[in-house]
């Protein structure tokens, strides 16, 4: 139960939700939520399907010991690294769009002004 306890809660603090972001996702009270977090509340497989659906991790990454936790955490880490690179292409992608517009303006003023 310590294990699960501490996973929900590492699940929750890595996606910078607090205890009553998740208990609202899961239609419970706050300290309902607490008490799962805190393990002092055992968890049926439907709460815990519940749980793993609301992070989107299989049910399993709720039950994983610490290794298999930090290859978890590892991974989150990595997606979010590999989110970011996309949003930084995609807005160099636009800035690239952006000056060639501009270059193609220039260009069309420089040529009117000779013509």
């Amino acid at each position: 139960m310590e294990v699960l306890a501490k996973n929900i809660r590492s699940l929750r603090q890595q996606y910078g939700w607090s205890q009553g972001d998740i208990a609202a996702k899961l239609g419970i009270s706050i300290p309902a939520f607490s008490k799962i977090e805190t393990g002092v509340t055992d968890v049926n497989l439907s709460r815990l399907e519940q749980i793993a659906a609301v992070f989107s991790v299989p049910l399993a990454n709720l039950l994983a010991t610490d290794d298999v936790q930090q290859d978890i955490d590892q991974q989150l880490e990595v997606e979010a690294i590999i989110q970011k690179v996309q949003d930084r292409e995609n807005q160099i992608s636009a800035l690239q769009k952006k000056v060639i517009v501009l270059y193609e303006e220039l260009r069309k003023k420089q040529n009117g002004s000779q013509g």
